[in-house]
């Protein structure tokens, strides 16, 4: 996820599949190697106007899952947990995942506890049924000095704690300074990976945003099997304007040379939750593209 989603993220922070409305949805779920979902971030124009609508439509196109990237004020889309629960299930939408990020506002140094804020987060987050509770990205005030940073993966470590209280697990999602900034002479992101605990905190790799930190997914991948069951499936293409090098496209038309990755991410990783996110869309309607995302994940069998 680039600026503009961790801006829009700041702003703010699996059900029981019930009836599905849409033929065949049951059958497409049933037929992949595992959980293929969408990241909402992805349609987040279409979200902001008109949730049910873009939810009903996503529905239709054959998603049976789906991540949130908007909780503000203890709602999801402008919608309580309970109201959003039941729009989803009426839908045959499962939330398999969520995005609100955790921030030094919710440790309590003092009492060694998390803020009520966070809690409700979390309890809000199991109304929805959801297994994962993602945060998608650190404030820089977490990662000044090591020893800063190393208290915070501890923190890491007891929301993992919390969360399977709840029957859910904690989770964090990669930008791309993980992968181009050091402390003590090491990679934020390697350092992440050593010292959280994998049984109780899960790391959704995002194979796209990465490679602007000048990481290569594949071999992320294969630096550490068995310890990606969730992923951000993404493809990345040059770009051409912007501070960034690379840009989101349609998997499968740019750089990360995806399929690879994800068939690689199955066999060692550990994979069983795909999450798609497309968060550039070069003249199509991020509509278009989510659905030719999902066929395209479709035909490479999952």
């Amino acid at each position: 996820m680039k600026t503009s989603r961790r801006t829009f993220i700041k702003a703010g922070t699996v059900a029981a599949l019930g009836t599905a409305v849409f033929p065949g949805t049951l059958l497409s779920c049933q037929k992949q190697k595992g959980i293929v979902g969408l990241q909402l971030y992805s349609v987040r124009e279409d979200m902001k106007t008109d949730p049910v609508g873009s939810l009903t439509k996503l529905a239709k196109m054959g998603f049976v899952y789906v991540e949130h990237a908007n909780y503000i004020d203890r709602k999801f889309y402008g919608f309580t947990a309970p109201e959003f629960r039941k729009i989803l299930d009426g839908l045959g939408l499962k939330m398999i995942s969520g995005h609100t990020v955790m921030g030094r506002q919710h440790w309590d140094e003092t009492k060694k506890d998390f803020s009520d804020s966070w809690k409700l987060t979390v309890e809000d987050a199991s109304v929805l049924g959801q297994k994962y509770v993602i945060s998608p990205s650190m404030d820089e005030t977490m990662r000044n000095t090591y020893d800063d940073f190393m208290r915070y993966m501890e923190v890491f470590n007891k929301c993992g704690e919390l969360c399977s209280n709840h029957g859910m697990k904690f989770g964090y999602h990669n930008h791309d300074f993980e992968f181009r900034e050091k402390l003590n002479d090491k990679k934020i992101f390697d350092i992440m990976m050593s010292s959280m605990d994998p049984h109780r905190v899960v790391i959704q790799l995002d194979i796209g945003n990465l490679y602007n930190g000048g990481a290569i997914a594949l071999d992320v991948v294969n630096q550490y099997p068995g310890r990606f069951e969730n992923l951000h499936v993404k493809d990345e293409i040059a770009a051409t304007e912007g501070t960034e090098k690379y840009i989101s496209t349609i998997l499968g038309e740019g750089v990360v040379n995806t399929k690879k990755v994800v068939d690689q991410a199955t066999k060692i990783g550990g994979t069983t939750c795909y999450i798609i996110e497309q968060e550039s869309y070069q003249n199509k309607t991020p509509m278009e593209c989510v659905k030719t995302d999902l066929e395209i994940m479709k035909k490479w069998g999952y």
